[in-house]
């Protein structure tokens, strides 16, 4: 099992996790689920006290990751496969993020 923290800002907003290879959950943070001043991670995944599951990573984290010449790059310096997304994630965890939400790994 992996996972990585996401948080808007500084506020933690809640934790992405891999069960398996196919098989993800997201569930938000309560204290920031009740806070009506941030916004949810994403449209289709509305602030819910319920777990989000998926077959596949949700889009609005495989958004984060480089794309082309830059994930090669960083995937061959960090040694990471390609088609490991979640590896992916993890390697991005701490670094700038387009957007306002950003990865941490749980113990950072």
């Amino acid at each position: 099992m992996r996972k990585v923290n996401v948080y808007y800002g500084d506020i933690y907003a809640g934790q992405l996790v891999e069960l398996s290879r196919g098989n993800y959950e997201f569930t938000y943070d309560d204290a920031f689920r009740a806070d009506g001043s941030t916004p949810p991670v994403s449209v289709n995944l509305p602030k819910s006290q319920k777990v989000y599951h998926s077959e596949r990573i949700f889009p609005v984290f495989t958004n984060m990751l480089p794309e082309g010449a830059n994930r090669r790059a960083l995937c061959r310096a960090r040694k990471v496969d390609e088609s490991d997304f979640f590896g992916m994630l993890e390697m991005i965890c701490g670094m700038d993020a387009i957007g306002k939400f950003v990865l941490k790994r749980p113990e950072e």
